[in-house]
């Protein structure tokens, strides 16, 4: 990935399917790394509302297309992302280029999938961390509701049981933190704070500290 400029900030950021909670998890673990002293700029992607809406629109016929759509995201975010790297203890992003990898690059042939990995080397930054929220396909639609007519073009059950595959297939520790996102909120975010505490710096701020606004 990119060679990126010296920076104190842990990059940490949640994955996993349609309806696992990533959103909720990312808003309560920056809140409370917040009470507990760190600096924490919360981010989310993709970070340009009309790229992301392209890219979910033709991922289902396009899938290459899609990625591309996602990695130009990434590429014009990134300058935004290494300042929050720079001013902040943590970096906490619902989603990150694992989740094109997941989504897009598992529908594409294998050639494919390479090329569209490779990519994300010019548009973005590793993850320090990644805690993925792994969920049965069949309870992750069932907390998405409503009709299935109602619903995004990804979240169809037969495409999240491929991608749920190329999560866990990624998940390799100890970049990778994996945590049952069936439990309850407060026991989930619990269990993610005691995983992923030691490795963060090591002597938060108790005065002073500085917060961030959540990015959309």
């Amino acid at each position: 990935m990119k060679r990126r400029p010296p920076r104190r900030g842990v990059y940490v950021v949640v994955e996993g399917i349609d309806g696992s909670g990533k959103s909720r998890l990312t808003r309560s673990l920056a809140a409370s790394l917040r009470k507990r002293g760190w600096s924490v700029a919360a981010r989310r992607e993709p970070h340009d509302r009309t790229l992301g809406a392209l890219a979910q629109a033709t991922s289902p016929r396009d899938p290459w297309t899609a990625g591309v759509y996602f990695t130009l995201d990434r590429i014009l975010a990134h300058r935004e992302l290494e300042r929050d790297l720079r001013t902040h203890d943590v970096v906490v992003s619902d989603r990150s280029f694992y989740s094109t990898l997941a989504y897009q690059g598992s529908a594409l042939p294998a050639t494919m999938a390479r090329r569209l990995a490779r990519l994300q080397s010019t548009a973005t930054t590793v993850p320090d961390r990644v805690v993925f929220l792994a969920i049965e396909p069949s309870l992750a639609l069932r907390r998405l509701g409503g009709r299935s007519s109602s619903r995004a073009p990804l979240e169809r059950r037969a495409i999240l049981r491929r991608v749920d595959r190329a999560y866990r297939r990624m998940a390799h520790p100890p970049r990778w933190i994996v945590v049952d996102a069936s439990r309850a909120p407060a026991a989930l975010l619990a269990r993610v704070l005691e995983e992923l505490t030691p490795h963060l710096p090591p002597r938060p701020r108790r005065t002073g500290a500085r917060s961030s606004r959540r990015r959309t």
